[in-house]
């Protein structure tokens, strides 16, 4: 689906802007390029900032004008950064990244437009477009970068395709000792933490086995419905077992990394 989406930039006066947009294009999972008329490509500058989105580059198309850019879209979306004496349909970038997956979802072809990085796009070629997309920026310093600008939208897109998809946005960190951690703690395993834990707490002086006062009985149910892993175990043993040296008055190694 993100194949039917393409990025064109209008042309482009610094090469490095070229490349740190299909970075961007790259990370988002987008792979279409189409270059207006840009100043100067290929540039050796433009592979350094696309910090290994090479093919990207390669298979970019150049063209020399807007209308051979757009060839085949049914939908056209042109960034703005200021207000026009013509009135336009306008969205935000999250509405952005959502119109333009409905659309490839339909089986059309789209286009993000972006314009010079002194000027943006010209009223001409704005009124192209079937969208105006404005990224709401800080009024007080309000230009973005082109190949930022580029970032948010290709962001948006992929969050709208995520969801469209049914797939995560989010990535749970993944442990590289996630099978032990996933499995649960043993009754036996439990029995001798608890019997570690309780020798610990005398040793320290905050049990006294004279007076237990259901001290112990009391943190069974807390462990008990905690649900530990085998991984926590292990960490909860290592704590005690440090407490115990720290009360001998021995040294940890721990102190001398």
């Amino acid at each position: 689906m993100l194949q039917n989406i393409r990025v064109v930039l209008v042309n482009t006066s610094h090469p490095g802007n070229i490349g740190g947009a299909a970075r961007a294009m790259k990370n988002m999972g987008l792979t279409k390029l189409v270059l207006v008329d840009p100043e100067d490509f290929p540039s050796p500058e433009a592979r350094a900032r696309a910090s290994g989105a090479d093919d990207i580059l390669d298979g970019a198309q150049v063209v020399g004008t807007l209308e051979e850019a757009l060839v085949g879209c049914s939908l056209v979306v042109g960034t703005s950064a200021r207000d026009r004496r013509i009135p336009w349909p306008l969205l935000d970038p999250r509405e952005c990244g959502k119109t333009s997956v409905e659309q490839v979802q339909a089986g059309g072809e789209v286009a993000l437009v972006f314009g010079r990085e002194y000027a943006g796009l010209t009223n001409e070629e704005l009124q192209r477009c079937q969208y105006h997309v404005h990224i709401p920026s800080n009024p007080e310093f309000s230009s973005l970068n082109l190949a930022a600008a580029v970032q948010v939208l290709v962001y948006e897109v992929r969050m709208a395709w995520l969801e469209q998809e049914g797939l995560p946005s989010k990535v749970e960190k993944v442990e590289t000792t996630a099978m032990l951690n996933a499995q649960p703690v043993t009754v036996d395993e439990l029995e001798r933490y608890y019997e570690h834990l309780e020798s610990t707490l005398v040793e320290i002086g905050f049990l006294d086995p004279e007076k237990p006062r259901h001290l112990m009985s009391r943190l069974r149910r807390l462990y008990g419905r905690s649900g530990i892993s085998k991984l926590e175990m292990n960490i909860l043993r290592g704590i005690l077992t440090e407490t115990q040296k720290a009360a001998r008055g021995e040294v940890s190694k721990r102190s001398d990394k």
